[in-house]
């Protein structure tokens, strides 16, 4: 699934031949060339992915990745550091500070992809081309079916991204908050309250197969969906 992926690197050459190669595997490639710059960008639109090269002007990677650590929203963006330092001590040094993953360049425009789908299916799950089952209950996000025992259910959009959410983090609670910035969007200003008409219409799709009771309310805290029927 196309994701949105911020790279921030100071060689204008390495950057686009980078961002070429991304949008040739179908993602959209936001640019930037220092640590201000980035957080600019992050600051108006939330990315799926962050590359990010240790040496930048200004600010360094590692110090832009333990801000982005450090602030709540952009906590849990995947970070996959980009350098020339190869050494044990520089890979450990760039995971402390908050990176997920570390690839030394040069490095192949394969294998950075391939990096970059391990790295979402860790962290974000639902942004990945992969069906995900719960309880018998199956979401193929390449098809954009649900199914049930052979039976074919119909959601409507924002249904299916909510559910996809929920499915491929089990068990967890969250906010209405959360689920507005996970499923609309993090720039998209609408009612807290939304969220509790689309689980309405989300349990009603899911009736017919019985699996509507999966969705659960979470009293003062907000909806999780039980892994265990």
């Amino acid at each position: 699934m196309p994701a949105n992926i911020l790279v921030v690197e100071d060689e204008p050459a390495i950057q686009e031949l980078i961002a070429i190669n991304l949008e040739h595997a179908g993602h959209s490639v936001l640019r930037a060339l220092d640590a201000e710059q980035a957080a600019r960008m992050v600051r108006e639109v939330l990315p799926d992915v962050v590359l990010l090269d240790w040496m930048l002007p200004g600010q360094s990677g590692l110090a832009f990745a333990r801000r982005l650590r450090e602030d709540e929203r952009t906590r849990s963006i995947p970070i996959i550091m980009l350098t020339a330092r190869g050494t044990e001590t520089d890979k450990i040094a760039g995971l402390e500070s908050g990176a997920d993953d570390y690839i030394t360049k040069p490095f192949s425009p394969r294998e950075l992809v391939a990096r970059i789908k391990a790295v979402l299916r860790r962290r974000s799950p639902q942004l990945t081309d992969e069906a995900v089952e719960v309880s018998g209950l199956r979401l193929d996000p390449i098809t954009h079916r649900v199914s049930a025992h052979d039976m074919q259910l119909d959601l409507g959009p924002t249904e299916f991204r909510l559910l996809h959410f929920m499915m491929t983090h089990p068990e967890r609670v969250h906010s209405r908050t959360q689920l507005l910035d996970q499923v609309w969007g993090d720039h998209v200003f609408v009612e807290e309250r939304t969220v509790d008409v689309h689980i309405r219409r989300l349990r009603k799709s899911l009736e017919s197969s019985g699996h509507d009771h999966l969705i659960q309310t979470v009293r003062g805290s907000g909806y999780r969906l039980a892994a265990v029927s």
